[in-house]
């Protein structure tokens, strides 16, 4: 897979869909205009780990479009376990390490009937880079927990070398430490108190509310440790 690294860019998802197809990884130093989920502009101030990659696809139906963010979830766990910290993913697919963020992702993808045709996923690690002061309670990166700097290479080679890697929905779950406990789910309207029990094979939150197992979409509901 080609690797095309950068200086600056507004960002690299959208950079991936300007290309249009093939199977690219493209890093950046800085974003200019980086975007989170749901539209949320995403700070990508240098000493952060920038990364977007796109594939191409044939014959992927979309009912399977979970693995795509399995495969980008467990590669940043798995970089991080080799730096030396112990990260827990918050479903679907924040990386957390001590209760606070160290990565988001961004996963666009392009369907054609009921496939996927091409997926860009975004991914932005917090290395060591300064975070805003309204992002401090809820936010760390490796620099906070390592309590050094990291070069931001070591984290971008690991990382990618993750990324070529297959990984499985039990692989996933290994990076979850919360099923059992009390959670809070939250709509646009309203939180529910759920106790999380396990997260099926296309990513749906199998949980306990009110005393009735379901089944929950992140698409429809996003999840609060």
């Amino acid at each position: 897979m080609k690797i095309i690294e950068l200086d600056s860019i507004d960002s690299t998802n959208e950079y991936c869909k300007r290309v249009g197809g093939g199977n690219i990884i493209v890093t950046a130093v800085r974003q200019t205009a980086g975007k989170g989920t749901k539209g949320r502009s995403f700070v990508s101030d240098e000493g952060g780990l920038y990364v977007s990659v796109m594939k191409s696809y044939k014959d992927f139906k979309t009912d399977m479009a979970f693995k795509i963010m399995v495969n980008a979830s467990v590669a940043v766990c798995e970089t991080l376990i080799e730096l030396g910290l112990k990260p827990v993913i918050r479903w679907a697919n924040d990386v957390l390490v001590n209760g606070k963020k160290i990565c988001g992702t961004l996963i666009e993808n392009t369907f054609s009937g009921s496939f996927i045709t091409r997926s860009v996923v975004g991914m932005g690690i917090n290395v060591n880079n300064a975070l805003p002061p309204e992002l401090k309670g809820i936010a760390t990166s490796l620099s906070a927990e390592l309590g050094k700097e990291i070069p931001v290479k070591t984290v971008r080679d690991a990382l990618i070398k993750n990324l070529r890697k297959n990984f499985t929905v039990e692989q996933y779950k290994n990076y979850i430490d919360w099923f059992g406990k009390e959670v809070i789910l939250k709509t646009s309207e309203r939180e529910l108190t759920a106790t999380a029990v396990d997260v099926d094979w296309d990513g749906g939150l199998i949980c306990v509310i009110a005393g009735t197992l379901k089944k929950i979409s992140s698409a429809e509901v996003s999840l609060r440790l």
